[in-house]
């Protein structure tokens, strides 16, 4: 199995960093408090950040909206997944703690105000792609049960069968959500400038130390990038 960055993305947006760590035989059960204390401490911040300054001015929100402007994906109606929590702990909203690993994420995304997903790679089938979706693609939301169409042109992350987020990272798939179950994962962070290659490299490390600290399992990272757009990961 193999998380790829296709050419045309790169094409596009040739300074992107997809930093991913790869997490097996992880456990995923029970409530953490530490890590549920962190992410009430991010929302904090971001909080205060935004009662300061322009929340979609902030260069690691207005990159994504610009590239969802780019690829025609209405950025004022179409929230980045950074702007959409964002917007939510600017306006005191607590995220609910899911799992740990999904606290993680969320803790880690509004601490550096970056996108960060994950699926569970246990549930994929084949390679999984971050591309532009042809528009024949099937996609079923996080708690939803009716398929839908991504639009042509528009930035997908899908394995060989379906969508497992839309829009870059807008919109999570069910098919391959993070459960208390899940064993073995793939957590991504998008970075677009100006998060460059160097900070890139030190979220990643951030992160897997944050996944093994407080999940175990085997963890390990890797940063595609234009030079290198593709790592084995099982």
């Amino acid at each position: 199995m193999r998380d790829i960055v296709d050419r045309e993305i790169f094409e596009m947006f040739p300074e992107y960093i997809r930093a991913i760590v790869v997490a097996e035989g992880i456990s995923n059960q029970g409530l953490q408090r530490e890590v549920e204390e962190m992410l009430r401490d991010a929302e904090a911040r971001c909080e205060a950040l935004f009662a300061q300054e322009g929340l979609t001015t902030h260069p690691h929100i207005a990159n994504w909206r610009e590239a969802y402007r780019t690829l025609s994906m209405k950025p004022g109606k179409n929230y980045s997944s950074i702007e959409a929590l964002a917007r939510r702990a600017r306006g005191g909203s607590p995220l609910p703690y899911i799992n740990t690993l999904v606290g993680l994420m969320n803790g880690f995304s509004l601490k550096h105000l970056v996108p960060c997903g994950g699926d569970d790679v246990d549930a994929v089938q084949g390679d999984l792609t971050l591309r532009l979706a042809t528009g024949g693609e099937e996609f079923t939301p996080l708690a939803g049960k009716e398929a839908s169409q991504p639009e042509p042109g528009e930035a997908v992350y899908v394995d060989d069968q379906q969508v497992l987020c839309r829009r870059w990272n807008w919109r999570q798939g069910e098919c391959t959500k993070i459960a208390p179950s899940s064993r073995n994962v793939l957590v991504n962070i998008d970075c677009l400038a100006p998060v460059g290659k160097d900070e890139a490299g030190r979220l990643v490390v951030e992160l897997a130390e944050l996944i093994e600290r407080f999940c175990g399992g085997s963890v390990r990272h890797h940063l595609l990038t234009a030079d290198e757009p593709m790592a084995e990961i099982a």
